[in-house]
């Protein structure tokens, strides 16, 4: 079920909101194209890559800061209530993962600059197998919410919700790379930074989940965060 923005009865508060929908998206695809590109430095051992990586940093920091402002003013001037109020709590909910997913990607490419410059010790590229493996889920991931986010589809952000989870994916290359320090104590400095990477993508997975659930909230009204948390 896709649900639209427009048709408010004030058009002036239809316009701020879908300009601050606009603005959301704008952030998240930057923030998407900032783990990629981390990602791919690993693939390439780029430099000029690892920083352009930290320089669209400072662009999500302005958007974050731009959007902020937005907020304010919606709230302020146009007092909106149910599903409009609904929207622009969740988006400025989004706002906080996506800078936080933007910092997950200047994680990952200054990890990538240690592990692949071999400051980080002995080093075996069949380690970095899983990063590329997990790395690819993790993007998917976050496409499709993103994707959910622009459009409001409950359905398909139940659907990721169910899904969605990279936790058992660390845990099982975690046990993989802690072989790798049985065989070799000289590897556990180098797999400790892989272990790094994995953990940031596995919280980009998080952030994903997150992203959907705000979804779930502005068309349903339903909270369903920590819901596992409410069963116990």
């Amino acid at each position: 079920m896709v649900t639209r923005l427009e048709g408010h009865a004030f058009r002036r508060f239809d316009g701020a909101l879908v300009y601050l929908h606009t603005e959301v998206l704008a952030m998240a695809g930057l923030v998407l194209e900032q783990i990629q590109l981390a990602l791919e430095s690993f693939r390439t051992q780029d430099q000029e890559i690892l920083d352009s990586v930290c320089r669209k940093e400072y662009q999500v920091d302005g958007l974050e800061k731009k959007i902020d402002s937005a907020i304010t003013q919606i709230l302020a001037r146009e007092g909106p209530v149910a599903f409009d109020l609904r929207a622009v709590m969740a988006f400025s909910k989004a706002v906080t993962d996506l800078e936080r997913l933007g910092d997950e990607a200047v994680r990952i490419a200054q990890l990538s600059a240690k592990i692949c410059s071999g400051e980080s010790g002995f080093s075996n590229t069949h380690m970095l197998r899983d990063i590329g493996i997990m790395g690819d889920h993790a993007c998917s991931l976050l496409t499709e919410a993103i994707e959910i986010l622009e459009t409001l589809d409950l359905d398909r952000a139940r659907e990721l919700l169910v899904r969605s989870d990279l936790g058992k994916e660390f845990c099982t290359s975690f046990r993989i790379l802690t072989s790798y320090v049985l065989e070799d104590t000289r590897n556990m400095r180098y797999i400790v930074n892989v272990v790094m990477v994995l953990k940031s993508l596995e919280r980009i997975g998080d952030h994903a989940r997150n992203l959907a659930e705000y979804v779930v909230y502005i068309v349903s009204g339903h909270d369903i965060r920590h819901r596992e948390n409410d069963e116990k």
